[in-house]
């Protein structure tokens, strides 16, 4: 890189001593950049005074000694006066008399990242071609020379000016080059409307906000542009920025899946709003991540509020259920024994409701895996089917739909499982048929929909059926299969929609984020660090199935040796190992000499600090291969 940048400056040099006037370019701090020869020549400069570097203020001094300006009584005031004009940077042009009788021309012009370039022209012969002109003509009068020479200068003049004039025209182009290019690179669309609506700037990323809309809009009227649905719900939102009111809002556009955000601003020129300024960005993945946060934090709260509580009513029923033991054994007649079962039965019944309770409010990982979801849904149908009555059909249907795909199947698979019975008890004593379909919104969503032939929801239904404890089954249901299909579509970053069909039938419309599985992870040489030697081995063996070589320690200690080895590409180790340091404690402190990715797995809950603090990607046990690889991917092309 450095043969290549002298190169171009000897060339640059060389090309510079080809033309026939002296140049030269001082930065902002007044130090030459570059000077050609005749530069050198014309003021019979030392070399010091025409290398890289050399100061202004020494060159102004080294030719006021020689003369160049005749008799200078304050030599340092005159260079000081010289070296502020210089830092003015002002354009010029103008003509001396230098103390060896030659007249140069001066043209000096700012540079846009400071400092200026300065040419000199020796006009000697100019000056005497005119002053022969003036002695030899007795027919023109001496004010029509003096208009000659005064034009003559005035068109030189001019002439620099117009060539500082088109510099900063070619400058602003390429400004306004660079503008457009940066707006067309942002992941955004930045556009402005007039007051009739009308497209009057845009990057030409409309399109990728929101697919099939063009993305030369320019001349447009905005209905036109944005399309029907996404129009309806910006329109009000420009009345309001046209009387002055910046907004920033977002909605969920259905025709693509996708989310927005889009912020206004108010044209102001001279008082009058003459246009509106638009910036619009695809927040899609903000908000499932938002959402899946947001539903954590509920899990947590909840969490805090039914830990001591259920603990409390786990021992009642403990008591209860122990002091019905003891009168179940008890000589009693037979309607007590009938009530002594019907309370042992309710007891139970309260056990397994705390059960599903703690499945809502406990923490529970996202175990995400590339899935074939076809595979998924025949198993569904091979579970599902036992359970339905001879008069109910499962009919399930994949349109469109990319696979692999990264979801956690056992929680969709719970979740459809759910549904499906629920439909079951909807439809009743049949005949009916519950409609399974799996589709991908364009590329954001995919979504799980189950509708069946039943009398559909009420619009109490509707309202609540995702609230803890609504039921519809009546002492039958505990009221929180929707709630644990809600909770884990939300944890998931997705989102759950009830309706009612246009057939009268009740559908359920599950969207998880789509997300195409990964590659595998490239073959690797993989440290392994684990201390439990069949955990080790279990492990070993799923990083060689997917095509990794695996060395392995049961230490820090042990790994120490290994941690430099030539050509090692991953670590993977457990939090807790034997000996005095952990695996956080061992990869932390190698990390600066670490250049390849790093990765902790552990059986420690996610409250546990030693988890918590790691400030590597974290895998919890026990996994699957699937997970494993899907884990790896994931993080290894993050």
């Amino acid at each position: 890189m450095a043969r290549k940048t002298t190169d171009t400056a000897a060339l640059t040099q060389a090309g510079l001593n080809l033309i026939g006037q002296a140049l030269s370019i001082y930065d902002s701090d007044l130090k030459l950049v570059v000077g050609n020869r005749q530069f050198q020549e014309m003021f019979d400069l030392p070399d010091q005074l025409c290398r890289a570097g050399a100061d202004f203020g020494d060159t102004i001094r080294a030719l006021v000694d020689r003369g160049e300006y005749g008799d200078v009584l304050d030599t340092e005031g005159f260079v000081q006066s010289r070296v502020e004009q210089a830092q003015a940077f002002e354009p010029h042009y103008l003509e001396r008399t230098r103390a060896n009788g030659r007249v140069i021309s001066i043209e000096g012009s700012p540079l846009p990242q400071g400092g200026w370039v300065t040419v000199y022209t020796d006009i000697t012969p100019i000056k005497r071609q005119e002053a022969l002109l003036r002695a030899r003509s007795e027919e023109l009068s001496d004010q029509v020379l003096t208009h000659t020479e005064e034009l003559t200068q005035t068109n030189r003049a001019l002439g620099a000016a117009n060539a500082q004039l088109e510099e900063a025209k070619r400058q602003l182009t390429e400004m306004e080059s660079r503008t457009r290019l940066t707006a067309e690179m942002m992941p955004a669309h930045i556009a402005r409307i007039d007051r009739e609506l009308y497209y009057t700037f845009s990057n030409r990323r409309l399109s990728t906000i929101l697919p099939d809309r063009p993305a030369d809009i320019v001349g447009l009227h905005a209905a036109e542009a944005l399309g029907e649905e996404a129009y309806d719900r910006i329109h009000p939102y420009f009345e309001k920025a046209f009387q002055g009111d910046a907004s920033v809002f977002e909605f969920t556009h259905e025709g693509t899946g996708r989310r927005m955000r889009v912020a206004l601003t108010p044209d102001v020129d001279g008082g009058d709003i003459t246009g509106v300024y638009i910036l619009s960005m695809d927040v899609t993945e903000e908000t499932q991540a938002r959402a899946a946060l947001n539903q954590t934090r509920k899990r947590e709260l909840a969490a805090q509020m039914t830990s001591g509580m259920a603990h409390d009513f786990s021992n009642l029923l403990t008591i209860i259920m122990g002091l019905q033991s003891r009168l179940a054994g008890m000589d009693l007649p037979p309607d007590a024994q009938e009530l002594v079962t019907a309370t042992t039965g309710a007891a139970r019944r309260g056990g397994t409701l705390l059960d599903r309770l703690a499945s809502i409010s406990g923490h529970r990982d996202m175990r995400l895996e590339a899935t074939d979801v076809g595979t998924l849904l025949r198993t569904l149908e091979t579970l599902a089917t036992p359970t339905l009555p001879d008069d109910v059909a499962l009919d399930i249907r994949i349109t469109g739909l990319p696979d692999p795909v990264l979801i956690d199947p056992g929680s969709v698979q719970d979740a459809l499982l759910n549904l499906i019975l629920n439909a079951t008890h909807a439809i009743g004593a049949g005949p009916g048929t519950i409609f399974l379909t799996a589709r991908a919104i364009r590329e954001t969503w995919l979504e799980l929909r189950v509708t069946d032939t039943g009398p559909g929801f009420d619009p109490q239904a509707l309202e609540h059926a995702m609230d803890p404890f609504f039921t519809t089954k009546g002492g039958e249901g505990s009221g929180l299969g929707l709630a644990m299909v809600y909770d884990q579509t939300t944890l998931a970053g997705g989102q759950v929609k009830l309706f009612n069909g246009d057939c009268g039938g009740a559908v359920v419309s599950i969207r998880l984020p789509l997300r195409i599985a990964s590659a595998p992870a490239a073959p690797r040489l993989v440290l392994l660090i684990e201390d439990n030697p069949d955990i080790r081995m279990s492990v070993r063996e799923m990083l060689t199935d997917m095509g990794h070589q695996v060395i392995e320690a049961a230490s820090a200690e042990e790994a120490e040796g290994l941690i430099g080895l030539d050509g090692l590409g991953m670590v993977l180790s457990d939090i807790v190992l034997e000996g005095s340091e952990t695996g956080p404690e061992f990869l932390a402190r190698h990390a600066r000499d670490l250049s390849v990715p790093a990765f902790l797995m552990t059986s420690l809950p996610s409250t546990d600090p030693r988890r918590n603090t790691a400030s590597f990607p974290v895998l919890s046990k026990p996994f699957t291969q699937a997970e494993l690889s899907a884990f790896l991917s994931k993080e290894v092309l993050a």
